[in-house]
């Protein structure tokens, strides 16, 4: 099988935010498309909707008034289930409810062609257990978009345990001659992305629970080092903490309990307080009118301080009988020791960063500190003193995407390269975990994991057997007085 012919109708059940995207994007495909909600006049609204989201883009002039117009003339409300009888492709975005889900399509199945397609939108339901009841399941998969949908490029094909693998290819194909990045991945637990996002939040949430910085300083952190469009704690906001932790329970709870995935109590307080972030007016940040914005802390240079000799910035080296390099997971009292001199870490950098985090080991000389300080302002970087703590802030958190994407591949999830595809176009981040871990090195990944196990006894850190086992791989003698890697 390959795409659908652009002269086949898709039907869209739900005319929600979500189902209006699917049927926009269809439609601008070429497809003629037929939308239906229970609610009277739901479609219809949506379509309204839809025409004016379009108008928009017509005025910023990313799209002609004969485009605009086509794609609204292409989305027809439908009167009843009834009425779909002749799409080749049905994408169901309706309530996330199993039950509701399984009549739909068992009422579906009575009523479409013995070839259309049915597919689910679904963000956490198991596909699998979806078609499970119906008499042809081999003709269901997921075609998970995300919000939204005219917008985000990725679309997750979800194939369930009885999916027939020629329906997959042919949603896969589908997806991309509609524009987007697609991407294969099997019924489980979170699919791709919000299983292997799940760090992203979970580590800048246990670093602030340590208290190792606050939210304003983690976000710029991530931002200007680790160069992701937006800080963990913005973007927590911007979900909802209320959808974002139910998201983490839920797949703590479908892996059982896996200290991986294991929720935020922080996150939690916020919930029950009801500071759900920018809907509710309070999160992690006030978004109260004249509320201010706290600033990130970084460190100022003392007028005069001249910078670290020839020191260049991110380079590993020895000045002045000062190690600087940056982390491997241990602690710079612990290198310090190994070494015998003052040690200076710094976090992950992207090239161009505009912020950087570092430590110190013990009695590290002040005036030594400051003339760091110095020159990383000269490059235009501003700088964060951080406590003695293993892997840091960026490196700690790619470290922990990484390896979840090493454990997401293992179990055959997804293969490595849609994993980073999935990253990059599902939650826009700058380059995908796995492919990140390597520019890195996975040695030094899997460096500040094993000492964040070491350290913590907290079996989240565990190495992925995939991350471990890779040929790059080689071990550390961390007892040893060599410089870091």
């Amino acid at each position: 099988m390959t795409a659908l012919d652009t002269s086949k109708t898709v039907a869209v059940i739900g005319a929600g935010t979500m189902g209006a995207g699917i049927a926009q994007v269809a439609a601008a495909a070429g497809h003629p498309v037929l939308l239906f909600d229970v609610a009277d006049g739901a479609a219809r609204a949506a379509i309204v909707t839809i025409g004016k989201g379009l108008d928009r883009l017509v005025t910023r002039e990313k799209i002609s008034r004969e485009t605009a117009d086509a794609i609204v003339g292409r989305i027809v409300p439908a009167n009843g289930l009834e009425t779909l009888s002749g799409a080749a492709l049905v994408i169901e975005a309706i309530i996330e409810n199993l039950d509701i889900k399984q009549a739909l399509f068992a009422e579906l199945e009575d009523i479409v062609v013995a070839d259309a397609i049915l597919a689910t939108n679904t963000s956490s339901i198991s596909v699998t257990s979806i078609a499970r009841d119906l008499r042809a399941p081999a003709r269901v998969a997921g075609l998970h978009f995300f919000n939204p949908a005219p917008v985000m490029k990725l679309v997750e094909i979800v194939s369930g345990r009885m999916t027939d693998p020629a329906i997959a290819e042919t949603l896969f194909d589908t997806a991309t001659t509609w524009g987007k990045i697609a991407v294969h991945t099997r019924s489980t637990p979170g699919f791709i992305v919000n299983r292997v996002a799940r760090p992203f939040y979970a580590e800048a949430l246990r670093l602030c629970e340590e208290q190792v910085a606050d939210p304003a300083t983690l976000d710029a952190l991530m931002k200007g080092g680790g160069g992701f469009p937006m800080g963990p704690f913005e973007l927590m906001d911007l979900i909802g903490n209320d959808v974002n932790y139910a998201v983490s329970l839920s797949v703590f709870n479908a892996y059982y309990q896996d200290p991986r995935f294991r929720p935020s109590l922080l996150q939690l307080e916020l919930v029950n307080a009801g500071h759900l972030g920018r809907k509710s007016g309070r999160g992690y940040y006030d978004y109260t009118e004249g509320a201010k914005r706290p600033l990130p802390r970084f460190e100022k240079p003392q007028a005069g301080t001249p910078p670290l000799g020839n020191y260049k910035i991110g380079t590993d080296t020895e000045l002045e009988g000062v190690q600087i390099a940056m982390s491997d997971g241990r602690m710079a009292s612990e290198v310090a020791r190994e070494l015998r001199r003052p040690v200076i870490l710094h976090d992950f950098m992207i090239d161009g960063a505009t912020t950087l985090g570092f430590t110190v080991s013990a009695d590290f000389p002040d005036s030594i500190v400051s003339r760091f300080v110095a020159s990383l302002s000269q490059e235009g970087i501003e700088a964060v003193p951080l406590p003695d703590w293993p892997g840091l802030v960026v490196l700690r958190t790619l470290a922990m995407l990484a390896n979840e994407g090493f454990e997401a591949a293992l179990q055959g999830v997804a293969d490595q390269s849609d994993i980073d595809l999935a990253m990059r176009y599902g939650l826009n981040h700058p380059q995908g975990p796995i492919a990140r871990a390597k520019e890195i090195g996975l040695v030094r990944v899997l460096s500040v994991l094993d000492s964040l196990f070491r350290l913590t006894g907290d079996p989240r850190y565990r190495a992925s057997f995939a991350l471990r086992m890779t040929p790059l791989y080689r071990p550390i003698a961390v007892s040893t007085k060599a410089r870091l890697p």
